[in-house]
């Protein structure tokens, strides 16, 4: 029994029981959202202060600065909320709010634990793309609603990086969704007896790799590219509005953790040492059954994955350069996109013909066959692909040297007549 279905057992089958739990919920999930947030900014910049052999915050709050991004988000509050002259007030103003809600909506169905959930949609995976796509729609209103070329053209870039990434990320999900043959976060998390992170490595990489660029992150971070001048299509924004782009990036950054953890880790499941212990002979572990002590110890299980994964996002943007836009796209069209498309063939077909029968660890073999033979046949593709330019650039430069030095031998005959 869960907090939920114990306040149902309290308050009886009153008409304003559920609406009241509803609202329980949505306080609860984006109170949590907006506050770890301050905690998110702080760990990054430490972390990323240290990779790079710096101190990061160490004023504010004593030694270790735990209360910079206090300081930072009331500067914000405080600033002058500023509208440029010619801009659309509307769209200009709605845009940060859409953005920060489009973040927030996502949350609703992303389960902690056994029962700790907003609503557990059947549909669930296809909620989250629905509603992460407003983030592009958020994008192009700011950078149109602020009357300002730069930003304009920040937003074109942007809409260009978050649609392409869209279509790997959402085959990438199709993989764990033929798979457990559900849609249900819930489900998903259930159907893994071997993590899918195990079972289809192809998979979960090029979904993190979708998800980096989906939320702006190093390398991909060409949506703000917060280092130059310009700083894309929130460049006329200031104070608090600034930074509702800037909260919905981190919100959007830790859910995308999460979210990996759930449809790739088994969320607040422990597969690997129930397959253990099953293997053993030994009874496996149901935190549902457990009650209270299996909410616990899933809400610890789930967030040290989530965290973990979000750490890699942390190690990513501390160590790598940022990557140009046609890089960006060639690199999603010509090699995720082909790779995404015969993954999830292979999927399909291997999945279909494996018996019903069968145990889940020869059924995990098998994916996992494919996808390293997918990698291998892809790494060999690229191999040949590169001897080949290289090849080609080595002929042209032979051309080039053999065209110079014969400019340069007639220059000299000419020389030596004259």
């Amino acid at each position: 029994m869960n907090l939920f279905d114990f306040l149902r057992q309290l308050w009886g089958d009153q008409p304003w029981v559920e609406p009241l739990l509803d609202i329980i919920s949505i306080f609860a999930i984006s109170t949590f959202c907006l506050l770890i947030v301050i905690f998110l900014i702080w760990l990054e910049r430490k972390v990323i202060a240290r990779m790079q052999d710096r101190i990061g915050p160490n004023r504010v709050g004593g030694r270790y600065g735990l209360l910079q991004t206090v300081a930072d988000v009331l500067k914000l509050l405080t600033k002058e909320q500023i509208t440029p002259s010619g801009a659309d007030y509307l769209i200009y103003n709605i845009a940060p709010i859409l953005t920060v809600m489009a973040a927030l909506l996502v949350w609703a169905v992303l389960p902690f634990a056994p029962g700790l959930i907003g609503v557990d949609l059947n549909i669930g995976l296809f909620y989250i793309l629905a509603i992460s796509s407003i983030s592009v729609v958020t994008i192009l209103l700011a950078g149109w609603g602020s009357n300002n070329k730069y930003a304009l053209l920040g937003a074109f870039r942007a809409v260009a990086q978050l649609v392409s990434y869209e279509v790997p990320m959402i085959m990438a999900l199709l993989v764990p969704i033929i798979l457990a043959r559900t849609m249900s976060t819930v489900g998903i998390i259930e159907a893994q007896t071997v993590p899918y992170l195990f079972m289809v490595p192809l998979a979960a990489i090029i979904f993190y790799i979708s998800a980096l660029a989906e939320t702006g992150r190093t390398p991909f971070d060409l949506l703000e590219a917060d280092s130059e001048i310009v700083a894309g299509f929130h460049i006329e924004y200031s104070g608090m509005k600034f930074g509702m782009f800037f909260l919905a990036e981190f919100i959007s950054t830790l859910f995308m953790s999460g979210l990996f953890a759930t449809v790739f880790m088994g969320g607040w499941n422990i597969p690997i040492i129930n397959l253990i212990l099953s293997a053993l002979g030994f009874q496996t572990i149901d935190l549902a059954a457990l009650g209270i002590l299996g909410t616990v110890v899933g809400l610890i299980v789930f967030f040290t994955k989530m965290f973990l994964v979000y750490m890699v996002f942390i190690w990513i943007r501390g160590t790598w350069p940022r990557v140009r836009v046609d890089q960006i796209l060639i690199f999603n069209w010509k090699f995720l996109v082909p790779i995404v498309l015969a993954l999830i063939l292979t999927v399909a077909v291997l999945d279909k013909l494996i018996p019903s029968g069968t145990s889940e660890i020869v059924r995990a073999s098998l994916h996992l066959a494919s996808n390293v033979l997918i990698a291998f046949i892809t790494l060999e593709i690229m191999r040949r692909h590169s001897r080949r330019l290289r090849r080609i650039q080595a002929e042209q430069s032979m051309v080039v040297e053999e065209e110079s030095g014969n400019v340069t031998h007639e220059v000299a005959e000419a020389a030596h007549a004259h």
